[in-house]
Formats: structure tokens, sequence, C-alpha cells
């Protein structure tokens, strides 16, 4: 039997469609109304393997892995699914626009506007910084992206109102895509802003609509407009924009004596989640990774065909990936790798990967099954894994080493019980360094 599709999931997915073709509504429809929630339909697959044809880690080391087969792993992910941003032309910088103490004195509020510019017009990103006060000496930090705007994490008076598009959304009080007062805190649940202050990390995150605002008009919006009109379209992605800005954070944190450069974690949920997952394959200066109910296309293995699936991802969103992840839609069994491959590209920096039993949709057991087939490659560094671990029952995270996984009882979310753990998760790996 069909379980129930969770309704606040799906009017979510059904808001943040663009505009398609009264074909492609149908044939995604057709899609939705066939998802796959039973365990004993899943097809018969094989994946990859992770080390080569043979799979062997005796015939693989440590040196292997990351110059030559992760390399070629990183190569074929991004020509065939996530796409690129090119910024051979693209200049950043950073500017402090304010900092100042916040929430009752526990924590500094920064402001930082990071300019992205081809050398004749410029995009402007808003980034807001956290800091605990009662550190002394640079923080661990935690940096993720943010689906509403930076003030709707907080209620706190000072954040700043972000001016650029903003879907509508009217439990949040979002109308004619702007932001307003009136939306300032709506998403505070998902931010335990003074908890993470009191665990002693900093917390840094920027709204993703200012990097490329998520919907298909071929990439002229954003930081996309900033690029040539001779560049290829059909590489672009928006997955790909946004981990790209989240790389540049580090840069900003380098420059920043407050935060310790060497310990920041990138933190993402749903599609942020696959952004996280993606940020920290491409830019290894991200000590810790953590994916939060990030499903298709994140941490759920595809070829499973569990809820959520490429067909149904590419045509509900074309612009999340680059053009040649639709020739898989119909043939998923022939991309030359899974999303096992993408979370062993974390190694050996500790891996954190978060589902949720009610959350279906994204595959708590897909994204299990690829945290632990990626295992073999943490031993290739001596790293413990999820080896010889079954798929835990709710609320009982599994993972002593490097990669930890838990199924949160709940819905689609990152609540404080996901935040619980992943401090931990990185108050334990940081405290090692």
């Amino acid at each position: 039997m069909r379980p129930l599709i969770y309704p606040l999931l799906l009017c979510f997915v059904l808001s943040t469609l663009p505009v398609l073709s009264q074909d492609r509504q149908e044939e995604l429809q057709l899609l939705r109304d066939s998802v796959n929630y039973d365990e004993s339909m899943v097809p018969d697959y094989q994946l990859p393997a992770l080390l080569g044809k043979t799979n062997d880690a005796r015939l693989m080391n440590a040196n292997h892995w990351m110059t030559e087969r992760r390399p070629e792993l990183m190569r074929m992910m991004q020509n065939e699914m996530y796409g690129l941003f090119p910024d051979e032309d693209i200049k950043v910088s950073f500017i402090i626009n304010s900092d100042q103490p916040a929430l009752n004195g526990i924590a500094r509020r920064k402001e930082v506007t990071i300019s992205v510019s081809n050398g004749s017009e410029s995009r402007d990103v808003s980034m807001l910084i956290y800091i605990p006060s009662q550190i002394h000496g640079p923080a661990p930090l935690f940096v993720g992206l943010n689906f509403y705007g930076n003030h709707t994490i907080h209620a706190d008076p000072g954040i700043s109102i972000h001016q650029s598009w903003v879907r509508n959304n009217e439990e949040f009080n979002i109308r004619g895509n702007l932001a307003t007062e009136e939306s300032r805190g709506v998403r505070y649940y998902r931010w335990p802003v003074e908890e993470i202050m009191e665990e002693g990390f900093a917390l840094a995150t920027i709204y993703y609509g200012d990097i490329d605002p998520d919907f298909d008009d071929n990439f002229e919006n954003g930081i996309h407009g900033l690029l040539d009109d001779d560049v290829n379209r059909s590489e672009l992605s928006s997955l790909s924009a946004w981990a790209w800005m989240l790389g540049q954070t580090i840069n900003y944190f380098q420059q920043d004596p407050s935060i310790d450069e060497n310990k920041v974690a990138v933190i993402g949920h749903s599609r942020l989640g696959k952004a996280a997952l993606w940020a920290g394959a491409m830019d290894q200066r991200f000590a810790l990774i953590v994916s939060n109910d990030s499903g298709c296309g994140g941490a759920a293995i595809s070829r499973r065909q569990y809820g959520e699936t490429v067909h149904i991802i590419n045509l509900a969103f074309p612009h999340w990936f680059s053009d040649h992840f639709n020739e898989y839609n119909k043939r998923v069994n022939q991309l030359p790798f899974d999303q096992h491959s993408l979370l062993a590209c974390m190694a050996p920096r500790p891996l954190y990967v978060g589902s949720a039993s009610e959350d279906q949709w994204a595959d708590p057991k897909g994204e299990f099954t690829a945290a632990k087939e990626a295992s073999l490659v943490y031993s290739l560094f001596d790293k413990k894994g999820l080896e010889g671990i079954d798929m835990p029952g709710v609320n009982s995270p599994v993972g002593d080493g490097s990669i930890r996984y838990h199924m949160r009882e709940g819905k689609h979310n990152i609540t404080s019980y996901d935040w619980e753990q992943y401090l931990a998760f990185a108050r334990k790996h940081f405290q090692s360094r």
C-alpha cells in the first residue's frame, strides 16, 4: 500500500516548481502518481565500483585515491550531473558592513557583503555571521545556506532584510516576491542560534536566492548574470553556483581572526543539503560535512528509484543540475557513479548524514546505504565508517568514527534534535584536531 504524500512537503514542492509546459506537467504528475514507497519494489541494481573496476581496496591506497580515482569521479559528477560555475573572470571581495554585540551579549553579529564582479558589473551577496562571545581565540564554525533570507533565521532586529527576489509564501507573510519585516524570524526553528553559541560554535548563513534565485530562466539571473554570453548554458546549474559561493565563504573566514578557518563545517537541508555535499566535494578546505534530508541528488542512492527519482527531479527542477543529467532520466543504471561516489569524495573528513523517518520522499535507507558504501574509501585512510552496521531505528544514531548517521523521528525538516547530533559530532572531531 502506498503511503500518503506528506501534505506540507508536497505543498512546498508544488510551490517551488518552475512554469512547465503542459506536456511536462502531465508527465511529472504521472511520475509522482507512481512513486515507489515499497521496499520490495526497489529494482535490482549494482552500484558502480568506487575504487575502479575491481573495487579491491588492496589494489588502492589513499594517495592513489586522492591523485587519480577521486579526480576521475569528480570530473564525471561535474560533467554528467552537477555542472559548474566558471569563475575564471570572476573577482570576489568582502566588505564588513556591521560588527556589533547581539543576542543579549552572548554573541557578536557581523554582516558581510560578498561582492562578485566580472569587472564591469557586480552582484552583492549578504552573509550573516554570529560569533560566540565566550570564545577566546578563533571559533569553529558552521556555514549553510537558508531558504527565505538571513532575517528569517532569528527575530534579531539587527539583521538586514535582503532586497533580492524571494519565493512567495503566505505562511511567512512573503508576497510580491519581496521580503518584509513581517517575515523576520519565521524560520528560527531551523537555526537554534543561541544553542549553537552556547556550544562554542560560530554560525554563518547566506540566503541562497542572493546567489541564484531558485527558478529556471536559462541562468540569466543571480551571479550567472555575470558570465559571458558565450558560456555554454547547458553546463551550468543552480547547485554548482550555490556550492561555489559556499566555497567563497572560506576565503573570507581565512581573513577573519575570530573564526578558525581550519574548523569550518558546511551544512545544508534538502536541496541545500545537496549543495552542501557538492561544496564539500569541490572544496576540501571544509573540515566537516553535514547532509540533512538531502535525498535524490544528495545522499540517496539514485538506482534505488525509491521516493523522488532522477526523472522526477529533472522534470520538476531543470535548473538544479546540468542538462547532461537529463540523459539518465530513464536509464539511471547507466550513470557511471551513484551518490555513494559523492559521499566517498568527502574522505577522510568527517561526514554526517541525517534522515527523517517520515521523509520517505528523500529515501532514508538510500541515504544510509550511500554513507555505508562510502566507508570503503574511508578505510583507505584508516578511518572508521559504517562497516558492519545495519540501518538503525529512529532516534538511534550510529557510527563512532568518521561517518555517522541517524534517522530522526518526524518529517522533512531540520530540527533541534538534528542540530544536537551535528554539534556533538563536530565538537568531537574538532577537539581531536
